[in-house]
């Protein structure tokens, strides 16, 4: 069989909307990319297409960035953190005499997470806190899922509430 002579499922430009149509918008119809104002003076830009009388979709045009993380906030909350869990975990009896190795390692790693991918409310990830269950697990220490949870029972409460006073953001 010859390729040659197959039409294509899909076309390479989409078929354009007839003017009679409920779903045409002409470029004249909707304004183009006016500006918003948003929290910490960002602005995010969009622009809204008319689909009919009543109807409207608002689309991103850009995305919202973060702000770059703050190493001496890192290194103030990492403490805090290792603080507050060597405290909490030196209570329970699963931990024996690893606690400050299962300490240390959760330190380490919500410490790398702060020092290179926290940049505020809204970046508070769940993925250190599986790396720390794995890593305890794979390690063999004792407690790997109750360190981890409490661990972001903790971040939870009090990251990016302590972000929003370093940074003076009342928001």
């Amino acid at each position: 069989m010859s390729w040659t002579g197959v039409t294509p499922l899909v076309s390479a430009t989409p078929p354009k909307l007839h003017q009679s149509s409920p779903f045409y918008a002409s470029p004249s119809s909707y304004p183009s990319f006016p500006t918003v104002k948003v929290s910490s003076g960002l602005s995010h830009r969009f622009s809204i297409i008319y689909l009919s009388s009543k109807r409207q979709i608002c689309r991103a045009a850009a995305e919202y960035r973060f702000p770059d993380p703050i190493p001496d906030f890192a290194d103030a909350e990492t403490e805090k953190f290792r603080t507050h869990l060597l405290n909490k975990l030196s209570k329970k009896e699963v931990y024996d005499d690893s606690v400050d190795e299962v300490v240390g390692i959760c330190t380490e790693i919500f410490g790398t997470f702060l020092h290179t991918e926290y940049g505020g409310p809204g970046t508070l990830l769940v993925v250190p806190f599986i790396d720390m269950a794995d890593t305890l697990n794979e390690q063999g220490l004792p407690g790997g899922p109750q360190a981890a949870r409490a661990a972001i029972k903790w971040a939870q409460r009090h990251v990016d509430k302590d972000w929003k006073e370093w940074t003076g953001d009342d928001n």
